[in-house]
Protein backbone atom coordinates (compact mmCIF):
# COMPACT_ATOMS: atom_id res chain seq x y z
CA UNK A 1 0.00 0.00 0.00
CA UNK A 2 1.54 3.52 -0.89
CA UNK A 3 2.20 5.95 2.24
CA UNK A 4 -0.59 8.77 0.86
CA UNK A 5 -3.09 5.99 0.88
CA UNK A 6 -2.29 5.03 4.15
CA UNK A 7 -2.47 8.26 5.42
CA UNK A 8 -5.81 9.18 3.77
CA UNK A 9 -6.89 5.44 5.80
CA UNK A 10 -5.56 7.10 9.21
CA UNK A 11 -7.15 10.44 8.28
CA UNK A 12 -10.66 8.80 7.65
CA UNK A 13 -9.96 6.47 10.69
CA UNK A 14 -9.22 9.75 12.99
CA UNK A 15 -12.32 11.53 11.53
CA UNK A 16 -14.56 8.82 12.48
CA UNK A 17 -13.35 8.54 15.87
CA UNK A 18 -15.31 10.00 19.30
CA UNK A 19 -12.16 11.22 20.57
CA UNK A 20 -11.82 13.98 17.80
CA UNK A 21 -13.44 17.48 18.66
CA UNK A 22 -14.87 19.56 16.38
CA UNK A 23 -16.64 22.55 16.34
CA UNK A 24 -18.21 25.25 13.96
CA UNK A 25 -16.99 28.66 13.46
CA UNK A 26 -17.62 31.24 11.39
CA UNK A 27 -14.41 33.03 9.66
CA UNK A 28 -14.77 36.14 7.96
CA UNK A 29 -12.19 38.78 6.23
CA UNK A 30 -11.38 41.81 8.27
CA UNK A 31 -11.48 43.77 4.68
CA UNK A 32 -14.94 42.73 3.87
CA UNK A 33 -17.00 41.75 6.25
CA UNK A 34 -20.05 40.56 4.51
CA UNK A 35 -17.77 37.95 3.43
CA UNK A 36 -17.84 34.80 5.37
CA UNK A 37 -18.08 30.56 5.61
CA UNK A 38 -19.47 28.81 8.02
CA UNK A 39 -17.90 25.62 9.04
CA UNK A 40 -16.67 22.71 11.44
CA UNK A 41 -13.25 22.97 12.48
CA UNK A 42 -11.20 20.03 13.78
CA UNK A 43 -9.88 21.30 17.13
CA UNK A 44 -5.86 20.33 16.30
CA UNK A 45 -3.69 21.18 19.54
CA UNK A 46 -0.96 20.16 17.94
CA UNK A 47 -0.75 22.80 15.24
CA UNK A 48 -0.33 26.75 15.68
CA UNK A 49 -1.74 27.94 13.09
CA UNK A 50 -5.73 27.67 11.87
CA UNK A 51 -6.15 26.39 8.21
CA UNK A 52 -8.37 27.43 5.78
CA UNK A 53 -8.73 25.27 2.22
CA UNK A 54 -7.77 26.73 -0.91
CA UNK A 55 -11.74 27.24 -1.66
CA UNK A 56 -12.17 29.74 1.89
CA UNK A 57 -9.54 31.40 0.91
CA UNK A 58 -10.20 32.21 -2.21
CA UNK A 59 -14.12 32.59 -1.48
CA UNK A 60 -13.13 35.22 0.92
CA UNK A 61 -10.89 36.99 -0.60
CA UNK A 62 -7.87 36.50 2.05
CA UNK A 63 -4.58 37.90 1.06
CA UNK A 64 -1.17 36.63 2.10
CA UNK A 65 1.10 38.81 4.62
CA UNK A 66 3.92 36.47 4.78
CA UNK A 67 5.36 32.96 4.29
CA UNK A 68 6.09 29.94 6.98
CA UNK A 69 7.50 26.35 6.63
CA UNK A 70 5.68 23.76 8.69
CA UNK A 71 6.81 20.14 9.84
CA UNK A 72 4.09 17.67 9.53
CA UNK A 73 3.59 14.76 11.75
CA UNK A 74 5.54 12.51 8.89
CA UNK A 75 8.50 14.64 8.67
CA UNK A 76 7.62 16.41 5.78
CA UNK A 77 8.13 20.41 5.30
CA UNK A 78 5.57 22.12 3.81
CA UNK A 79 5.22 25.99 2.93
CA UNK A 80 2.07 28.16 3.56
CA UNK A 81 1.17 31.96 3.07
CA UNK A 82 -0.31 33.51 6.41
CA UNK A 83 -3.32 36.01 6.31
CA UNK A 84 -5.33 37.60 8.73
CA UNK A 85 -8.95 36.75 9.52
CA UNK A 86 -11.58 37.23 12.18
CA UNK A 87 -12.87 34.40 13.86
CA UNK A 88 -15.67 33.73 16.13
CA UNK A 89 -16.78 30.71 17.83
CA UNK A 90 -19.79 30.95 20.74
CA UNK A 91 -20.32 34.26 19.83
CA UNK A 92 -16.74 35.56 20.97
CA UNK A 93 -14.22 37.01 17.88
CA UNK A 94 -10.90 37.50 17.06
CA UNK A 95 -8.47 38.56 14.57
CA UNK A 96 -6.06 35.65 14.09
CA UNK A 97 -3.17 34.80 11.72
CA UNK A 98 -4.02 31.46 9.32
CA UNK A 99 -2.76 29.52 7.24
CA UNK A 100 -3.91 29.92 3.33
CA UNK A 101 -4.44 26.47 2.52
CA UNK A 102 -4.73 24.52 -0.51
CA UNK A 103 -6.96 22.44 -2.30
CA UNK A 104 -6.55 19.17 0.03
CA UNK A 105 -5.72 20.88 2.99
CA UNK A 106 -8.54 20.21 6.31
CA UNK A 107 -10.31 22.88 8.14
CA UNK A 108 -7.95 23.06 11.50
CA UNK A 109 -8.43 24.86 14.18
CA UNK A 110 -5.03 25.80 15.85
CA UNK A 111 -3.49 26.88 19.36
CA UNK A 112 -3.00 30.74 18.41
CA UNK A 113 -6.75 31.13 17.64
CA UNK A 114 -8.35 28.72 20.29
CA UNK A 115 -5.76 31.07 22.90
CA UNK A 116 -6.70 34.48 21.36
CA UNK A 117 -10.85 33.27 21.61
CA UNK A 118 -9.99 32.10 25.25
CA UNK A 119 -10.51 28.41 25.50
CA UNK A 120 -8.48 25.42 26.12
CA UNK A 121 -8.88 21.51 24.55
CA UNK A 122 -9.46 19.75 27.87
CA UNK A 123 -7.57 16.03 26.16
CA UNK A 124 -9.34 14.09 28.46
CA UNK A 125 -13.13 15.40 27.98
CA UNK A 126 -12.53 16.70 24.62
CA UNK A 127 -14.28 19.59 25.10
CA UNK A 128 -13.20 23.06 24.84
CA UNK A 129 -13.69 25.11 28.45
CA UNK A 130 -12.89 28.58 28.90
CA UNK A 131 -8.89 29.23 29.78
CA UNK A 132 -7.72 30.98 32.87
CA UNK A 133 -6.07 33.87 31.59
CA UNK A 134 -3.23 35.51 33.05
CA UNK A 135 -2.11 39.32 31.73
Amino acid sequence: MQRLTKIRILHTMLANNMGITKVTLKVTNPAYPKKFIKDEFLVDSGVAYTVLPQKYVKELNLKPSFKRSFLLADGRSVERQIGNAIVEFQGQEVASPVALGKKDDSLLLGTLTLEGLGFVLDPFSRKLYPAKLML
